[in-house]
C-alpha cells in the first residue's frame, strides 16, 4: 500500500436456505430464512438495548491477571494476551489496556467510554468479539475480550496474496451478519478492514476494535482507514449505515484482488479516486461478483445495496451468495477453510512482535471523574 492504513478521525440445526424470490406483481417476498432472521434481529435488538442501558462494570482487579504477551499496541494503549487466575483452568483473554492520561491528552475519553459501553452490549453475535469483563485502577482501563488466536484476518491476507472467493464469500457474510445485528441496534462500526477482523480458533471471524462505533441514525464525522472512506464522509454529507455497506465493498475487492480499489500515497488524491468511483476489475473476477460489488462500491446511496428498503437481505440475498447458507453460518456449521494451527491456548505465532512494557499503577488516580462511567 502507498498510503498508511492507519486510522484517521476529524471532525466536520440449520437446513439449507431458502432464498427470497420476486411474485408477479414484483413486490419481495420474504422467505423462510428471512423471517428467521428477523426474528433473531428482534431478540438481539432487544438484548443489546437492555445491556446498553445497565452499562454494566466490574470490580475487577488486573492483579488476577498473568500477563503473558502484547499481541497489539497503538498511541494510547496495548492489548496483551492473559490468563485469568481464578479460573482454574487458567482460560485466555485479550486485554485491551489503556493509559488514562493517554487518553484524556489524545482527546479520546468519550470514545472510550462509548467503545466499552457498546462492546458491552453486544450479547449473541457471533461475529463480533465479546467484552468478557471491564475494570479500572489508577491508571489504567481494562476491557477483557475473548482471544482470537488466529490474528488479523489482514494477515492472512497478505501472506497468502489474495484469497479465493469461496473464502472471500465466507468471511463476508460473517461480516454482512455482523453489521446487520449492529445496525438493527442503531450502531454504526465506521471502520471495517481486514485488520479489524480476527480470526477465532474454529477459523470464523471476530469483529474487533470499536473505537469509531457509534450508536446514531446519522452524523457528519469524517473518521475511519482512508482507503475504506466512502464518498459520502468526504463530501461532508451527513451519513448513516451507508458508509459500513461500501466498506464491505471495499473488503471482498482487497480480499479478491488482494489490493484495494482506490489507493494513492496522497491523502487528497485518494480522496479524489474514491469520490470520481472509477472501479477497475481484475480478469479473474467473476460477473456475479463484479455484479455485487458494483452496487456496494456505490457513490449514489440511494442506490448502494445495504442502504435500501430491505437493507442486509439485499446482499444476502444476491446470487453471489447463492451457494451460502447464512443459517449455517451464523450457527457455524460450515468448516472454515482456514484454521490456526495453534500449538497451546497461549499460541501468538499469528501475531506480529511487539515491544514489551511494564504495566506501571499509581497510588493516586488523577482521572477518577473522567472515567467514573467506565
Amino acid at each position: 500500500m502507498n498510503f498508511n492504513r492507519s486510522c484517521i478521525r476529524l471532525k466536520s440445526h440449520p437446513t439449507d436456505m431458502s432464498v427470497a424470490h420476486e411474485s408477479k406483481s414484483g413486490d419481495l417476498v420474504l422467505s423462510h430464512s428471512e423471517n428467521w432472521l428477523k426474528e433473531y434481529l428482534e431478540k438481539a435488538r432487544k438484548d443489546f438495548d437492555d445491556r446498553y442501558k445497565a452499562n454494566i462494570t466490574t470490580s475487577e482487579t488486573i492483579k488476577n491477571f498473568t500477563l503473558i504477551k502484547t499481541l497489539g499496541s497503538g498511541s494510547f494503549g496495548r492489548v496483551m494476551l492473559a490468563q485469568y487466575n481464578l479460573d482454574p483452568n487458567n482460560k485466555t483473554y485479550a486485554i485491551k489496556i489503556l493509559n488514562k492520561e493517554k487518553v484524556i491528552k489524545t482527546k479520546q475519553v468519550e470514545h472510550t467510554l462509548n467503545e466499552k459501553r457498546l462492546l458491552g452490549s453486544v450479547t449473541n453475535c457471533p461475529f463480533i468479539v465479546k467484552l468478557v469483563m471491564a475494570f479500572k485502577d489508577t491508571t489504567n482501563l481494562y476491557m477483557v475480550m475473548e482471544f482470537a488466536p488466529g490474528g488479523e484476518l489482514f494477515r492472512l491476507i497478505r501472506r497468502k496474496g489474495r484469497v479465493p472467493e469461496a473464502w472471500a464469500q465466507f468471511y463476508s457474510a460473517q461480516v454482512a451478519m455482523a453489521l446487520q445485528y449492529l445496525h438493527n441496534a442503531n450502531v454504526l462500526y465506521r471502520d471495517l478492514k481486514p485488520e479489524n477482523l480476527l480470526v477465532d480458533s474454529t477459523g470464523y471471524i471476530k469483529m474487533a476494535d470499536f473505537g469509531f462505533a457509534k450508536r446514531v441514525h446519522q452524523t457528519w464525522t469524517l473518521c475511519g482507514t482512508p482507503q475504506y472512506i466512502a464518498p459520502e464522509m468526504i463530501l461532508n454529507k451527513g451519513y448513516g449505515k451507508s458508509v459500513d455497506y461500501w466498506g464491505l465493498g471495499i473488503l471482498i475487492y482487497e480480499m479478491v484482488a488482494g489490493y484495494v480499489p482506490f489507493d494513492h500515497k496522497t491523502p487528497i488524491r485518494l480522496y479524489e479516486l474514491i469520490v470520481e468511483c472509477n472501479v477497475s476489475y481484475p480478469s479473474h473476477f467473476k460477473p456475479n461478483l463484479t455484479s455485487l460489488l458494483s452496487k456496494l462500491i456505490q457513490t449514489d446511496v440511494t442506490k448502494r445495496f445495504g442502504n435500501l428498503k430491505d437493507g442486509a437481505f439485499d446482499i444476502i440475498n444476491h446470487n453471489w451468495y447463492k451457494e451460502v447458507d447464512f443459517r449455517k453460518i451464523i450457527t457455524k456449521a460450515y468448516q472454515a477453510p482456514w484454521i490456526p494451527h495453534l500449538k497451546s491456548d497461549t499460541d501468538t505465532s499469528n501475531f506480529e512482535r511487539n515491544k514489551e512494557e511494564s504495566i506501571s499503577i499509581l497510588k493516586v488516580d488523577r482521572y477518577a471523574e473522567e472515567f467514573a462511567d467506565f
